[in-house]
C-alpha cells in the first residue's frame, strides 16, 4: 500500500533525490526522475498511477515531466490548456482535487480531454518553493473517486519531503543559466574589445572611433554588434576568434 511505501522509504526517498540533484544534467532531467520516483512510491500493486510534474519560472517556458510514455501522452494536455487543476494549485499554493473528470465543470474543455484518454480522476499537489517560481505534482487515475483523504494526505507528505529537493534543483539550474550567461557576456565583449583594437591599428584612430565605427557597421548592416565585431576579427584570415574562460 502507499502508506507503507512511504513510511519505510522517507530516508532512503530524500537521499536518493539529493543524489539526482547532483548528478542531473538540468532541472528536466531531475524532474523526470522526481515524476517517476512519485509514481513508484504513490502507487499501489495493481493500481499503477500516472504521474507529472509542471514547473513555471520567470522568463522560462513552462516545463512538464512525467513518469512514462503514457503519463506523457496526458500530460502533454498542460501545454495545450491555460487553466488546468495544475495551474491552480501552483497559483492558489492549494491541493486541486477533481475526483470525477466527467463531472466537472469547472475545467470541461480539459476534462473532455482527460476523459478521452481514460482518466477519471485527478489530483494536483503544489511544490512549497521559493519566489515566483511554482511548481505542482500531478496524479492521473482510471478510477474516479481514486483520490481520497488517505491518498491525498500521502500524496501531500510526499510532496512535502521531496519539495526541498526541488528548490535546491531550480536553484542550482539558477546558477548554472546565470554562470552560462555571464560567460556568453564576456566572451562576447572580448571579441568586440579584439575588433575595437584592429579598428585602431587600420585606421589610426582612438579607441572610441573604432568603437563608433563598429556601431555604425552593427546598424548599416542590421547585424548584432558582436557578429559584426566577429566578421572582422575573421577578416586578418586567422580563423575565427577564440576565447576562453573558465567556469
Amino acid at each position: 500500500m502507499a502508506s507503507e511505501s512511504t513510511a519505510k522509504t522517507d530516508t532512503s526517498i530524500t537521499e536518493h533525490l539529493h543524489e539526482l540533484v547532483l548528478n542531473s544534467s538540468d532541472v528536466e532531467d531531475f524532474l523526470n526522475e522526481l515524476a517517476q520516483v512519485s509514481a513508484r512510491n504513490l502507487s499501489e500493486p495493481g493500481d499503477e498511477m500516472l504521474c507529472a510534474i509542471t514547473l513555471l519560472r520567470q522568463r522560462k517556458a513552462a516545463t512538464v515531466a512525467s513518469s512514462s510514455p503514457a503519463a506523457e501522452a496526458v500530460a502533454r494536455l498542460e501545454y495545450e490548456f491555460n487553466q488546468t487543476p495544475s495551474m491552480e494549485a501552483s497559483t492558489s499554493q492549494a491541493t486541486i482535487s477533481v475526483p470525477d473528470v466527467r463531472e466537472d465543470g469547472q475545467w470541461p474543455e480539459y476534462s473532455a480531454s482527460l476523459l478521452s484518454q481514460g482518466i477519471r480522476s485527478v489530483l494536483a499537489v503544489p511544490f512549497q518553493l521559493e519566489g515566483e517560481t511554482k511548481a505542482a505534482l500531478l496524479l492521473y487515475s482510471s478510477r474516479p473517486n481514486r483520490f481520497g483523504s488517505r491518498v491525498l494526505e500521502f500524496a501531500e507528505d510526499f510532496v512535502s519531503q521531496t519539495s526541498l529537493a526541488l528548490r535546491l534543483a531550480v536553484r542550482f539550474a539558477h546558477y548554472s543559466e546565470t554562470a552560462a550567461n555571464l560567460r556568453a557576456t564576456l566572451e562576447s565583449r572580448t571579441v568586440i574589445d579584439m575588433a575595437v583594437g584592429i579598428i585602431m591599428a587600420q585606421n589610426r584612430c582612438s579607441q572610441q572611433d573604432a568603437f563608433e565605427i563598429l556601431k555604425t557597421a552593427s546598424s548599416t548592416r542590421n547585424s548584432k554588434l558582436h557578429d559584426v565585431a566577429a566578421s572582422v576579427v575573421n577578416s586578418l584570415g586567422q580563423g575565427p576568434a577564440r576565447t576562453h574562460y573558465d567556469g
